[in-house]
C-alpha cells in the first residue's frame, strides 16, 4: 500500500516537558486511521504538527514522502482539516460560509458547493443561517468545508465530541462514504471507543504523549474487541512494536 503520512520520533515539548515523545506513525492512503486516546494524549498536538500549527521539537513528518519543514504550506492545499471545533461566520448560511471559505482559499470551484452540502446530507438546509444548525449540522458543515477542494487527505480532530447519537451515527457513515466512494485517506482523533472501532482500518493507542500501538482492526477482532484491547494497552502502559 502506498503510504499517506510517514511519522518518524515526533516529540514536542513545551517549557521543558515533553507532552508528545517519539512518535512513530504510519498511515496508508485510502485507509481510516482510528487514533485513539484519554483527553490530553497528545492527539490534537500531533495533527496540529502535521498541519504546520505547531513546530515539532524533534523529529519528522512526510506527506506522500515530502518532507514537511516549518516553511512548508503548500502541501495543505491537499488536506482538509477540522482541528477542536469549526468556527463559521453565525449570521452567514452554509452556501455564504462555503463561498467565503473558497474566495479565502483561492479555489475557483464554487459551483460544487451544492454537490458538496448533498454529501454531507445538508441539501435543504443550505440557505439556513448558521447560528441555527444544531452542533451536528455544524460538523457536518465543518466536513464540506474541509472537503471543498476535493482534498485526498482528511484530519479532524473528534468530529463527534457533543454530538448525540443520531449525530454521531450520520458523522459515521460520511467518513465511510468519503472513504468508499471518494478514496479519501482520514485521519481520525477520539476518546470514544466504539465509534472508533465502527469505522477504523487501523489503530494507533496514544497515551501520555507516547504512542503504545499501532495496529490493523482486523488483528484486533482476531484476540477480542477494541474497548477490551484499548483497556489492556492503557493499563499495561508499556510500548508495543
Amino acid at each position: 500500500m502506498e503510504t499517506m503520512i510517514q511519522i518518524n520520533q515526533l516529540s514536542k515539548a513545551y517549557k521543558g516537558t515533553e507532552i508528545v515523545s517519539n512518535v512513530t506513525m504510519h498511515i496508508e492512503k485510502g485507509e481510516i486511521y482510528g487514533f485513539l486516546g484519554p483527553n490530553g494524549a497528545g492527539k490534537t498536538t500531533i495533527m496540529k504538527m502535521i498541519l504546520n500549527l505547531v513546530k515539532p521539537t524533534s523529529g519528522e513528518i512526510r506527506i506522500s514522502n515530502q518532507l514537511v519543514s516549518h516553511t512548508s504550506y503548500q502541501y495543505l492545499e491537499n488536506i482538509g482539516s477540522i482541528i477542536e471545533y469549526p468556527v463559521f461566520y453565525e449570521r452567514l448560511t452554509a452556501v455564504e460560509n462555503l463561498k467565503l471559505h473558497c474566495k479565502y482559499v483561492g479555489y475557483a470551484g464554487e459551483n460544487r458547493i451544492q454537490e458538496v452540502l448533498e454529501t454531507v446530507g445538508l441539501k435543504g438546509v443550505e440557505h439556513k443561517k448558521v447560528h441555527e444548525f444544531s452542533l451536528g449540522m455544524k460538523q457536518r458543515l465543518g466536513i464540506a468545508r474541509a472537503i471543498m477542494t476535493k482534498p485526498p487527505l482528511l484530519i479532524l480532530d473528534e468530529p463527534i465530541n457533543g454530538l448525540d447519537p443520531v449525530g454521531i451515527k450520520d458523522i459515521r457513515m460520511l467518513l465511510l462514504k468519503l472513504k468508499n466512494e471518494y478514496g479519501v485517506t482520514i485521519l481520525v482523533s477520539s476518546h470514544i471507543v466504539s465509534e472508533i472501532e465502527s469505522i477504523a482500518d487501523t489503530i494507533g493507542i496514544i497515551h501520555h504523549g507516547t504512542l503504545l500501538k499501532e495496529v490493523k482492526m482486523a488483528e484486533i477482532r482476531k484476540e477480542s474487541n477494541l474497548e477490551e484491547y484499548f483497556l489492556n494497552i492503557i493499563q499495561g502502559g508499556r510500548q508495543h512494536v
